[in-house]
């Protein structure tokens, strides 16, 4: 069975609380498939590179041949270089959130994050500017939701890697004589299969993930 290191991230001594989150999820996914070796928690910004404790997370897993994992595919990194890099270290890596996501997955979702944040500070620099032009005094800058912006992209990528993995599934279930909708989903949910969310199959979530398949290979 292999061997996982964790790895953690906070962007404040006061968000201990999702840590603990975090580390429970890690544990219920590595239960039955292997041990915990070591973990690491970051207490960096999200948006630098020189992260120390990912440094020994990685260090740790080519010393002892593990596998790092992670809670959430955004608790990585939200810049294109940093995932490349991590990939070029030859550390394979789970995210348990989506473990699906292979590496044109997460360059895909890397360039989408990178774009959002950077759209952003963009965002938050015309607001901040035309706040001025008219007189308004101000104060700290505009805090928007970064979290929930990525959260939106990681969603979508994901969605929409789904949505090409299960399309040749629904075709070879179409071809057994099973048309509509609501049949589809039921032998999706037969054979074990989940959408992108982890949930059970519906006519609308089949449908959803027709279009975005029909939309990927045009």
């Amino acid at each position: 069975m292999p061997s996982y290191v964790a790895y953690y991230r906070r962007s404040t001594a006061k968000q201990a609380i999702t840590v603990e989150a975090q580390e429970e999820t890690v544990r219920r996914f590595i239960s039955g498939r292997g041990a915990l070796v070591a973990s690491y928690t970051e207490t960096e910004s999200g948006k630098r590179k020189d992260r120390p404790e990912l440094l020994k997370a990685l260090d740790h897993c080519k010393r002892t041949r593990s596998v790092l994992v992670i809670a959430k595919l955004d608790r990585l990194a939200r810049n294109v270089a940093f995932i490349a890099n991590l990939m070029e270290s030859g550390i394979e890596f789970v995210a348990v959130d989506f473990p699906e996501a292979n590496r044109l997955t997460l360059h895909i979702l890397a360039a989408v994050a990178e774009h959002e944040l950077r759209m952003i500070s963009e965002r938050t620099k015309t607001a901040l500017q035309q706040l001025k032009s008219n007189g308004r005094r101000l104060g700290n800058p505009i805090n928007l939701p970064h979290a929930q912006t990525l959260g939106r992209a990681t969603q979508a990528v994901r969605a929409n890697a789904r949505a090409s993995e299960i399309a040749p599934v629904i075709e070879e279930i179409r071809a057994s004589g099973l048309r509509t909708l609501d049949e589809i989903a039921v032998a999706l949910n037969r054979r074990g299969y989940k959408t992108a969310r982890g949930k059970s199959w519906q006519k609308t979530t089949v449908s959803r993930a027709l279009t975005r398949a029909r939309s990927a290979v045009q």
